[in-house]
C-alpha cells in the first residue's frame, strides 16, 4: 500500500491509542497557542468554538508581537518540533506547554510539559498527526471525544469515497478548460478544515488551492465565480443559511461548487471527520495529476537559515 494511503488509513488506529494511553490534562487558557501549519490551524478551531486562547503564527509572534520582557505561559505545537520559527518562541515564555509528535525533540526538551499526540510516523502531508493534535486540544479543554472517533472510524469508508469522487470530478475540470481559481471555504471551527485542506492539496497536488473563511469569500474573491471550483465545508451552524444561499448564487455566476458536510455530528466536532475527505482527495488528485513526491523544494519540516 502507498505510505501515503497508509498514513490516512491510520487515523482512527492513532486517535484511539492517543484517548486510551494519555490521562487527562487541563491547558491553559488566555495564553498564547503558538505553531505554523497544520499546528497553528488546529489552535485556531477552538478560538472560533468561543475557547478563550489566542493562536498565533509563531513566525509572526516572533517579528512582530515579542515584547522584550518574558511573558508567563503559552503553549506551542509543533509536529516535529524541530521548526525553526516555533524554537525562536521557545526563549519568550517562563514556561511553555509543547504539544508535539516527537517527544525527544528540541521543543519537547526546552518546555515545562510536553504532550505526546502519538500520531506515529508521518511522512507526508499533515493526516494523522493534525486529528491527533485536535484531539489532544478537545481533551485539554474538557470536551470528550470518543463519540465523535468512533464515528470517525464507522464512516472512514464514506470518507475514502467521497474523497475519490471529489478528486475525479476536480480533475475532469482542470482537463477540461481553464480554472481561474479553486477555493475551500469554511466557518466558526471549520475555517481551520478549509485551511488545512487548502495547504494538503497544495503540497500534495502542486496545484494553487486557496482556503478561508466562506464570509471572507462571499466579501470578494466570489467576484472570480465563472469558471472557478469551490468545495464549501457545510455544518449545521450560525453559517448554514447563508453558506447554502451563496453556493447558489456562484453557481449562477458559472462556479462549480462542491460541499463536504458530516450531518452525524454537532459543528465543533466536525473538525475531527469534515478534514477526512480532503485527506483522501489530496492523494488521489496528486495521483491522477501524476504530481509525484509530496515535498519537492523544501522538506516536511521548514528550517530556517
Amino acid at each position: 500500500m502507498d505510505q501515503a494511503l497508509h498514513e490516512i488509513l491510520e487515523i482512527p488506529g492513532r486517535g484511539r491509542a492517543f484517548l486510551e494511553s494519555t490521562r487527562s490534562f487541563e491547558l491553559p487558557r488566555m495564553v498564547p497557542y503558538i505553531g505554523m501549519g497544520s499546528s497553528y490551524f488546529a489552535a485556531l478551531a477552538f478560538r472560533y468554538m468561543g475557547i478563550g486562547i489566542f493562536p498565533s503564527l509563531a513566525s509572526e509572534y516572533f517579528n512582530y508581537l515579542k515584547t522584550g520582557a518574558k511573558e508567563k505561559d503559552a503553549v506551542i505545537l509543533s509536529q516535529s518540533g524541530r521548526s525553526t520559527e516555533v524554537l525562536w518562541c521557545c526563549d519568550l515564555f517562563e514556561t511553555f506547554t509543547a504539544i508535539t509528535n516527537t517527544a525527544g525533540s528540541p521543543l519537547a526538551r526546552r518546555a515545562s510539559a510536553v504532550i505526546d499526540i502519538m500520531a506515529g510516523e508521518e511522512l507526508n502531508s499533515s493526516s494523522k498527526t493534525y486529528t491527533n493534535t485536535l484531539l489532544a486540544l478537545f481533551r485539554g479543554f474538557g470536551m470528550h471525544t470518543a463519540d465523535a472517533l468512533q464515528h470517525l472510524s464507522d464512516n472512514m469508508e464514506r470518507y475514502q469515497q467521497r474523497g475519490e469522487q471529489l478528486a475525479r470530478d476536480v480533475f475532469d475540470l482542470l482537463r477540461s478548460r481553464p480554472v481561474h481559481g479553486i477555493y475551500i471555504t469554511g466557518s466558526g471551527p471549520n475555517i481551520s478544515t478549509a485551511m488545512e485542506a487548502a495547504l494538503i492539496l497544495s503540497e500534495s497536488t502542486k496545484r494553487s488551492f486557496c482556503g478561508l473563511p466562506m464570509a471572507q469569500y462571499d466579501h470578494g474573491p466570489k467576484e472570480t465565480a465563472e469558471n472557478s471550483i469551490v468545495i464549501q465545508i457545510v455544518a449545521r451552524g450560525a453559517s448554514y443559511d447563508r453558506t447554502l444561499k451563496l453556493s447558489e448564487s456562484i453557481t449562477r455566476a458559472g462556479a462549480h461548487v462542491f460541499q463536504v458536510e458530516d450531518t452525524g455530528l454537532p459543528e465543533n466536532f466536525s473538525v475531527l471527520t469534515n478534514i477526512l475527505p480532503f485527506n483522501f482527495m489530496a492523494y488521489y488528485l496528486a495521483k491522477m495529476l501524476g504530481a509525484g513526491d509530496t515535498f519537492k523544494v523544501g522538506g516536511k519540516v521548514t528550517e530556517v537559515e
